[in-house]
């Protein structure tokens, strides 16, 4: 069984959600460990290894937040999914956009999976949680260390 921690990329620029999405993956029964960026740029800078990011792991996932101040999600998702090097992180995007548009362009942009952050506090903690039990426990993540 590997026993390396799962890694993390979280991009998002609000403290709270930053806040319980730590909390949450902080109890996971898969030991793992949160990266965070606070806006595209710096998602690219941590994917890239670049800049104060030069010893940055791979991560196993990635969650995405769609609205982030300078370079937005959806672009980050499209530099993402289009480098032969990152494509095949998964990519959760968790956005508060129930927008059609948005939905559809992400899963176009090749999005692994859409989800609206709920605004209920106790709604919210449920998705996160969700997350997790799926994507740690459920699925098979590729061994970002071989790519």
């Amino acid at each position: 069984m590997d026993t390396n921690p799962i890694e993390i990329l979280l991009v998002e620029d609000n403290e709270g959600d930053v806040g319980l999405v730590e909390e949450v993956f902080e109890d996971a029964r898969i030991r793992n460990i949160i990266h965070v960026a606070e806006d595209g740029e710096e998602a690219m800078e941590f994917l890239n290894k670049e800049k104060k990011f030069d010893n940055a792991p791979t991560p196993d996932l990635i969650l995405l937040d769609l609205n982030l101040p300078g370079k937005d999600g959806r672009e980050v998702l499209e530099e993402i999914k289009k480098d032969n090097k990152l494509k095949s992180i998964p990519v959760v995007v968790l956005t508060t956009s129930k927008a059609e548009e948005d939905i559809i362009k992400s899963y176009d942009l090749h999005a692994n999976s859409y989800i609206t952050k709920p605004v209920d506090f106790d709604q919210f903690i449920k998705v996160v949680k969700s997350i997790e039990d799926f994507w740690l426990e459920v699925v098979k993540l590729p061994n970002s260390k071989e790519y």
